[in-house]
């Protein structure tokens, strides 16, 4: 006969199960709950003692190099997340028009109050000087603003220069002769992808993204940059962006330090187990970063000396399968890569042919839940699949030649992607095989990278300076212009609410763009880079928690507090 349990037996019975309900429940609490305040405090205020708004309070960990940046509010007070106890270097992230400040050895338990942060002005005006320091803080938009020339100059540089590879820093803090700016001007307009190896030979005939002259935009630009950036050039007093103010400031930015230099990261993506892959553009490594404890795992790609010798190394796209087999385009040699993300080995490996070697080709694919790869190269858009590498499908275009970007929605049915120099839009229906071309209605929108928002409308970062927003069964497009001048973005990804969210590639900013009332919330990086080329936004917390990897090698992460 079956013993009937007691109330003894059903307690120690009980209680593991109950254990486990209570951690699930309070996993799922701080998954889906704001982010936590609560730590160290303090005030910000000038040598008068009036309070400065938006100023970039930041610590740092010397045990894990992980930066955290709050921002102050109207009243000059700021407030960081619950931080680990110890000892961290205090500074404010980006003075810029203030006298530097950096503070070692302060002790954090809970919620310390710290002492007040007296900021100095640099400048009784509101014009800074031209110092080696305060130089190194401009964003790319504020080198702009400061820099002589006429409107064109400006804008084609921008349009030639500006579209993602680097900030514009590596250009403005130099300068060089008139023959030294032509020899770097021709090996970047003509280099294929970024490691600038195979060569083209334009001729008068060839165009550039916004259809001039490719050799006449060398010349132009040739002239410019050595007037401006010449051996004989000064630097003016310089102007600056404003700080954030209101909304912008109630954020809790977040960046980790990646293991390696030179990097060139380039994506990211995350795991089921709330860790964040990223690629790496020049290395053959590819990496997970554990948020919990800055840790970072890196994943030695496979050796390019037996299958392609004399292929560069390097990864692109990342994407994390329901399964959590995490896939990569090899860029400089056309593979697609699965690894599993539970033990670390490379389960799956296939050539994707089209393209010459150490010239990019696949490389922004986009992945359906059934587990078909969609990608656009030479004359149509592509349906691959991941268990075997072949193309089961394509479907071909009639203008575009091929897209940047390739983007699909979940169930595989509509696909978007733009050319990335020019204003069309490729916008494919696969149950019914439309492929439709629809201009944006500007003269170079250059669209680049995005996503579907929950609407299915898809959004696209335009490098001419705005988002695009497409409807695949309207065929219907719009522009939104960012609102911080000379700026340009490489992708829009749509979060569950449906706003929208971009890097300024050049504005040291990240935007958040509310579709339904057209109101931008900008937010200030403590670096003065937001370079954006993949953001990875994780829905199941409230407000969302947005990522990206910043192609100075460090991972950011951005927790907005409403």
């Amino acid at each position: 006969m079956k013993r009937r349990r007691s109330v003894k037996d059903a307690a120690v019975f009980l209680l593991p199960v109950l254990g486990l309900f209570i951690l699930l429940t309070a996993y799922a609490r701080a998954v889906h709950a704001r982010p936590v305040l609560g730590g160290a405090r303090g005030i910000v205020h000038n040598v008068n003692g009036e309070p400065i708004e938006g100023i970039g309070v930041q610590l740092i960990s010397p045990k894990t190099a992980i930066r955290t940046t709050v921002y102050t509010s109207h009243d000059g007070r700021y407030e960081f997340p619950l931080l680990e106890a110890g000892q961290y270097t205090l500074r404010v992230a980006r003075p810029l028009e203030y006298q530097p400040y950096v503070k070692e050895g302060v002790q954090i338990n809970g919620a310390t109050q710290l002492e007040e942060i007296v900021l100095q002005r640099v400048s009784e005006t509101e014009f800074l000087p031209p110092t080696p320091e305060i130089l190194a803080q401009l964003t790319g938009s504020e080198w702009l603003l400061n820099i002589p020339g006429t409107g064109e100059e400006k804008r084609v540089f921008s349009l030639t220069c500006g579209f993602g590879c680097h900030s514009y820093q590596q250009i403005f803090r130099n300068r060089y002769d008139e023959r030294s700016w032509r020899i770097i001007l021709q090996r970047m307009f003509r280099g294929s992808g970024s490691p600038l190896i195979n060569m083209s030979h334009p001729t008068p005939q060839s165009r550039d993204r916004a259809g001039r002259s490719t050799l006449q935009d060398e010349e132009f630009l040739t002239k410019w940059l050595s007037t401006v950036r010449g051996p004989d050039s000064k630097d003016a007093p310089l102007y600056y962006l404003p700080r954030p103010t209101g909304a912008s400031t109630r954020v809790i930015i977040t960046e980790y330090e990646l293991p390696r230099e030179l990097l060139a990261p380039h994506d990211v993506h995350g795991d089921s187990m709330g860790r964040i892959w990223y690629t790496a553009h020049r290395s053959p490594y590819a990496g997970v970063l554990d948020p919990r404890t800055g840790k970072v795992t890196e994943y030695r790609i496979p050796d390019k000396d037996q299958d392609t010798p004399g292929v560069l190394p390097g990864t692109h796209r990342v994407w994390v399968d329901k399964n959590d087999i995490v896939w990569f385009s090899e860029n400089w040699d056309h593979y697609l890569t699965g690894l599993d993300a539970k033990t670390g080995k490379i389960i799956h490996r296939f050539k994707i042919e089209g393209g010459q070697n150490n010239s990019s080709a696949f490389s922004n694919f986009a992945m359906d839940d059934a587990g078909y790869v969609y990608d656009s190269r030479g004359d149509g858009v592509r349906k691959i699949d991941s268990r075997t590498g072949e193309v089961v499908q394509k479907w071909f275009y009639k203008k575009i030649r091929n897209t940047y970007d390739s983007i699909i929605t979940p169930d595989g049915r509509y696909w978007a992607g733009a050319p990335g120099g020019r204003n069309l839009v490729g916008l494919l229906d696969t149950k019914t095989g439309q492929l439709t071309e629809v201009e944006t209605g500007t003269d170079i929108s250059a669209g680049s990278r995005g996503g579907f928002d929950p609407d299915e409308n898809v959004w696209i970062g335009g490098r001419g300076g705005m988002l695009i927003k497409a409807d695949p069964r309207s065929h219907r497009t719009w522009l939104y212009y960012a609102p911080v001048p000379y700026d340009t973005f490489y992708e829009a990804m749509p979060d569950k609410n449906g706003e929208v969210w971009a890097g300024g590639l050049q504005s040291g900013r990240f935007m958040r763009f509310n579709q339904k009332t057209e109101k931008w919330t900008v937010y200030l990086m403590p670096e003065p880079y937001a370079h954006d080329r993949r953001t990875w936004i994780d829905n199941s917390t409230d407000p969302v928690t947005v990522w990206y990897v910043d192609h100075q090698g460090y991972m950011v992460r951005i927790q907005p507090l409403e």
